[in-house]
């Protein structure tokens, strides 16, 4: 593996060169994978036929696998030059014909072609996942996304296994115990969204038409899920999608079939795949689930068909334009959401939850513009960031205020039009949306997608009377923000409003006609990217009477502003969980609810003093456990409240009996104990040294699934003695056999109850394995040790010397330990503010 590091990290720069000089017209893809159900078979026979048109002499194909055994020129044989990550091919004419034969490894690490063996009936399942360069794990390529192609899938495998591609199948031909299917060649699309998908899947079948359009839905999941896949609400989603985007972009669906497969041990939230969209198990439910969980489904689901359009239609020429598809998805899919699906209230959860990811990341030291600059692959993959999607997506809440919705809309309608199956750059999108609207957008997009930083918001008064509103945007300096101030009244019980006034700002004092009211909300229905403060009045209102506030949106704008005001050292932490105390228990909307326990449980954590820490951590989980004992039963807040407990639990509080009273079957009335809860009750237990291996191990045997070995493996780590813990460091860093989901359960293991004595003695050898550990794992594994495992320690002079030291490190080594760093010195900065 280490050899292939030495080639695999492509470079801006050298992919331009290539594409400047190639021209690829159609690729064929020939895979076997009739021996994945084989345990001991490493790898797969794949074989790969590249037509295109060369201008130069020589160029690379891309490909990382076991071998590659032979290659061809236009039926020539040629020396197999290859390095492990690129094959070198030359006497090139102007129109060539490459044949790769090779051999692919399967992946558990959720990068390529991850194969998955079920605990529960044994069976075998396949799917690939390969944003932003990991289709040269299955196939030879051009891994670039603006060398589009059309591509043909030939893929034989088990006789009775669903296979799938992006496109429906053109012909089956069936053998003794295997089938080779062979699929209609794609429109012209980036290697990076085209899949594969092949097992004995479940699948329920639908339909969406409009007009003379009709469109096959399938919606698949492992057997062993199937009963909990909900396929009818998720189809409902769907065909509402298709109903919403068809008719807001003017452009019909492209991609001929919309199927959607749920897959096991999967990195990502989901994958824009045309034709054969992947979402992560996750999103099925095996017991209960809140109605924010379905919610969150919902966007994601429109989020990813949003990228038909936005990414797979029209595609970024490289990664600096991330943000072409990434930022459109998340804007439009909270937006199809609120307005063509039951789930009305996405605005409110993607002001109160999204916008903090954004928030936090546009905060660090490496924070970047929405339009970044990435110079090579590796950067790439940590740049789908909060910036890249949540900033992204409000900013562009941002420019639908500035420009209007109609413009913007009929803009994007313009932009298919004149790009499809191409690739563009900002200033495609900006010819587009200034055309419509008549507006100069240059300045805008300057300020708005070419810098970086969050501006804060807030009023001051002076002793006249006179309002200004204040725009501190640090070293980007003011932007123009289109927003709304929302006066609200206490009358009656409730926080009524009395007015919005809709303003714009463009410097960093604007004096304002803003009257007094017990509330002034700043940002009022969140059209604008910007943290805002409360005044001192607010802040005393909201303090007592947040409760009262009937407007989710407008209550959740509240709780991002209290949020970031702790996060900032501005609110003190135990103020701000005094706070979640009174009101958490009456948060009506649980998507609210979830993100504010997130939030108060970090604050516990991180943000109380040193010496305040315990009490404070007694008092959380005494307020989690009384909260659900007085919640709804059978309500989603009872079950919000309940994981909440399980999870302070496992810091101590005294509480063992009762989540051993919950295990054993005396739960509040309504809650549903489902594996789920039991394992996180169980973890919480065992943190504390209050469950046996025995224990756990039984668990697992009444949930022998592929969640409950996961578990059993977090809980088994999660012990509190240092043989144990030292055991999971270990198993991290040198079990190359765990998967990615076993290894995020061993890293979690060994870093629960924030027991540091247990653990410090690590710290030191942390900063001496994770120049090797970047260099001979896949980054995706990597990532996940680096972050996961660095030391909490208030003593930041290991990090800072490593980072002296290690100044040639690679540059996405270096950007993971310095926002880990930057975190942990906001925590320390935050804890020294309390008083």
């Amino acid at each position: 593996m280490s050899s292939a590091n030495v080639t695999a990290n492509l470079t801006r720069e050298e992919t331009a060169e290539r594409a400047s000089h190639i021209t690829v017209h159609d690729i064929r893809v020939e895979l076997d994978l009739s021996g994945a159900p084989e345990r001991a078979r490493t790898g797969f026979p794949t074989v790969t036929t590249l037509r295109f048109d060369a201008s130069a002499d020589a160029t690379w194909i891309d490909f990382i696998g076991e071998s590659v055994t032979r290659v061809t020129v236009d039926d020539r044989e040629r020396e197999v030059r290859y390095d492990g990550a690129r094959i070198l091919v030359d006497g090139l004419s102007a129109h060539n014909v490459v044949r790769v034969e090779a051999v692919a490894a399967y992946s558990r690490s959720g990068e390529g072609m991850h194969r998955f063996h079920d605990p529960v009936d044994g069976e075998t399942y396949l799917y690939t996942q390969y944003e932003p360069a990991d289709a040269r794990r299955v196939m030879a390529c051009f891994e670039q996304p603006d060398m589009k192609a059309s591509y043909t899938f030939d893929i034989t495998a088990p006789a009775g296994w669903h296979v799938l591609s992006n496109q429906s199948p053109a012909r089956v031909r069936e053998g003794i115990g295997v089938q080779r299917v062979e699929f209609a060649p794609t429109l012209p699309i980036s290697s990076y969204i085209t899949s594969v998908a092949a097992g004995p899947y479940a699948r329920i079948d639908g339909e969406w038409s409009r007009g003379d359009q009709r469109i096959d839905l399938g919606v698949l999941c492992r057997a062993s899920l199937a009963e909990h896949l909900e396929a009818d609400e998720i189809i409902e989603v769907t065909r509402q999608g298709l109903d919403f985007f068809s008719d807001a972009f003017a452009y019909p669906y492209p991609w001929g079939k919309y199927d959607q497969i749920f897959v096991p041990e999967y990195n990502l939230g989901a994958m824009e795949n045309p034709g054969l969209v992947t979402f992560t198990e996750a999103y099925i439910n095996r017991g209960a689930a809140t109605d924010a969980q379905r919610g969150g489904r919902a966007n994601t689901i429109l989020h990813e068909m949003a990228h038909m359009w936005f990414g797979d239609l029209v595609t970024m020429r490289w990664w600096d334009d991330l943000w072409l598809k990434e930022s459109f998805a998340d804007y439009m899919g909270t937006h199809a959401s609120a307005a063509a699906t039951r789930f009305t209230d996405a605005w409110a959860r993607f002001a109160n939850s999204r916008k903090t990811w954004a928030y936090r990341q546009d905060q660090l030291p490496t924070t970047h513009p929405i339009v970044a600059d990435i110079p090579d692959l590796e950067a790439a993959k940590l740049n789908f960031d909060g910036i890249t999607y949540a900033k992204g997506a409000a900013v562009l809440k941002q420019l639908v205020a500035f420009v209007g919705e109609d413009a913007f809309f009929e803009g994007a309608r313009r932009y298919f039009a004149a790009h499809a199956f191409g690739n563009t750059t900002l200033e495609d999108l900006l010819d587009e949306l200034e055309e419509v609207s008549g507006q100069d957008l240059r300045t805008w997009a300057r300020l708005w997608l070419q810098t970086s930083g969050v501006a804060t918001l807030w009023l001051e008064t002076d002793a006249e009377g006179r309002r200004v509103l204040v725009q501190d945007g640090g070293a980007a300096g003011p932007r123009p923000h289109r927003l709304r101030i929302g006066l609200y009244d206490l009358q009656d019980g409730r926080l009524a409003l009395r007015e919005r006034i809709e303003l714009g700002i463009e410097q960093d004092r604007t004096e304002v006609q803003v009257p007094d009211a017990d509330l002034v909300l700043l940002n009022d229905d969140d059209l604008t990217y910007a943290k805002v403060r409360l005044d001192e009045r607010s802040l005393a209102t909201v303090e007592q009477s947040l409760s009262a506030l009937e407007d989710d949106l407008a209550r959740g704008l509240v709780w991002s502003s209290l949020w970031n005001a702790t996060r900032d050292g501005e609110l003190g932490a135990e103020r701000y969980l005094d706070i979640v105390r009174l009101h958490g228990p009456a948060e009506s909307n649980v998507a609210l609810l979830t993100a504010v326990l997130l939030n108060a449980a970090f604050a516990v954590r991180h943000y109380v003093a040193d010496d305040a820490r315990d009490g404070q951590s007694r008092a959380w989980v005494d307020t989690t456990w009384a909260a659900l004992q007085s919640a709804d039963a059978g309500g989603d807040a009872q079950l919000a409240w309940a994981r909440a407990f399980a999870a302070a639990a496992g810091y101590g509080g005294g509480h063992e009996d009762h989540l051993r009273g919950i295990l054993d079957g005396d739960a509040p009335r309504g809650l549903p104990v489902d594996a789920d809860l039991r394992w996180l009750m169980l973890t919480s237990l065992a943190t504390t040294g209050n469950a046996t291996v025995e224990e756990i191990t039984a668990e697992r045997a009444q949930d022998d699934t592929a969640t409950g070995r996961t578990a059993e493996i977090r809980a088994l780590a999660s012990r509190p003695d240092a043989q144990t813990r030292a055991d999971a460091w270990h198993a991290a860093w040198n079990d190359l056999t765990l998967t990615n989901d076993h290894l995020d359960a061993t890293i979690g293991g060994f870093r629960a109850g924030g027991r540091r004595d247990l653990i410090a003695s690590f710290d030191a050898e942390y900063f001496e394995r994770i120049r090797d550990v970047w260099s001979t794992r896949s980054i995706e594994l990597a990532q996940r040790l680096v972050v996961g495992l660095f030391p909490a320690t208030p003593d930041t002079s290991l990090v800072d010397a490593w980072l002296e030291q290690n100044t040639d490190a690679p540059g996405a080594l270096r950007r993971l330990l310095i926002e880990s760093r930057d975190d942990l010195a906001r925590d320390l900065r935050v804890r020294a503010a309390q008083g």
